[in-house]
């Protein structure tokens, strides 16, 4: 990991960015404080849809109408 200011890094935003994506964490700081991190992105997996057909079953009633007295319980105040 590697810390720099951060008016070089304003100066060297590029190559940095490159760097990070090359798998660096680079520390940004100001006043030699850590301010900020840049680090690489991870890979965003692709959703597949799907995928849990048949094996999630939703009951026959689940829309039905609570009974008065739990829907009570919610309307409280």
């Amino acid at each position: 990991m590697r810390a720099i200011n951060i008016y070089e890094a304003k100066t060297q935003l590029s190559r940095l960015v490159e760097d990070a994506m090359q798998g660096e964490e680079i520390v940004i700081a100001k006043a030699g404080k850590p301010a900020a991190c840049l680090v690489p992105l991870k890979p965003v997996k692709k959703r597949q849809f799907g995928r849990l057909k048949g094996k999630v079953k939703i009951a026959e009633d689940f829309d039905t109408p609570l009974p008065k007295e739990i829907l009570a319980g919610f309307e409280s105040e």
